[in-house]
């Protein structure tokens, strides 16, 4: 095996539908040499501190297992976990993990794994969530995605040709390819900011079709369990379209998948699988939205 290039940040982030509910995590390794490695897992019934947590068990495991000696920096939008780790444990630990008013600590068992996980190695940083830091916002998406039922696509590329494995969609044009390839450059290597709104539509969008072995791999029921979602989610767009429903760029973001940003960055019309997705107006601070079936748009054809 090639020797790994250095690790300079990880981003971790958690996600929980109803809290408890179903939940997952995600984590993005930044390389050196630009490289990308990205991991992620589900939990059937869970807590959004908890999948918070497991983000960072995996990335601080992911860091001893590279046995790298430089410093590195974990970006995480959860101000509990770096209040946990970096202010609380040390009293939590020398009171018997109990905490002032003398209660237990929540989550004693993944407090107690970072804690001894954790090192002067580890930089923790606070970033504001859904800010378009395209670290924190790939994280968010893959750990939606999981919490979802849904299996992400997970990168190991190097920025460049990151977009080569993404699913071939028909709202992803070449002059957005071309967009991405010509401004992944501009991303700052220190923060991973985004400094333009079309690499952040690409990359953002995870992938529902069967794209890498990890998804052929899956057993038949779960694939047919995607599925029926899959075609609950057209069945529901269908509808709205159908009866002229207008929705908001958080409801059209839910409905694919995606962060509102990756709605609201795209323009006033474009297209989303069979539908042609226009803006309406705006009404107070949302956005509303108009579904119509592009197959019956003009006689256009596919």
């Amino acid at each position: 095996m090639s020797t790994q290039p250095t690790i300079q940040s990880i981003y971790t982030d958690g996600a929980c539908t109803g809290n408890p509910g179903p939940g997952g995590w995600g984590v993005v390794v930044y390389f050196s040499d630009g490289s990308i490695h990205e991991m992620g897992d589900a939990s059937p019934h869970t807590t959004n501190n908890k999948m918070e947590m497991q983000a960072a068990i995996a990335a601080l495991q992911f860091l001893q297992t590279s046995q790298q000696a430089e410093p590195i920096t974990l970006y995480t939008d959860s101000e509990y976990l770096i209040n946990c780790i970096t202010k609380w444990v040390n009293g939590w630990k020398k009171k018997g993990w109990k905490k002032t008013d003398g209660k237990p600590v929540q989550n004693q068992d993944l407090l107690e794994t970072l804690d001894e996980l954790n090192s002067r190695q580890v930089k923790w940083q606070h970033v504001r969530g859904h800010s378009g830091n395209i670290g924190n916002e790939r994280c968010d998406a893959i750990a939606r995605t999981y919490a979802s039922g849904k299996i992400p696509s997970l990168q190991q590329l190097s920025p460049t040709n990151f977009y080569k494995t993404l699913p071939s969609t028909s709202e992803i044009n070449v002059a957005k390819v071309a967009d991405y390839d010509k401004n992944s450059r501009i991303i700052n290597q220190n923060t991973h900011q985004v400094t333009t709104s079309a690499p952040e539509i690409i990359v953002m969008e995870p992938s529902i079709g069967p794209v890498t072995a990890t998804t052929d791999e899956k057993p038949p029921e779960m694939r047919v369990f995607q599925l029926r979602n899959l075609v609950e989610t057209l069945r529901i767009a269908d509808e709205i379209s159908e009866k002229g429903y207008l929705i908001t760029s958080s409801e059209l973001a839910d409905l694919m998948d995606v962060h509102a940003s990756a709605v609201t960055s795209r323009g006033d019309q474009w297209r989303w699988r069979n539908w042609i997705v226009s803006r309406v107006r705006r009404e107070g601070n949302q956005i509303l939205w108009e579904l119509e079936r592009g197959d019956q748009v003009g006689g256009e054809e596919e």
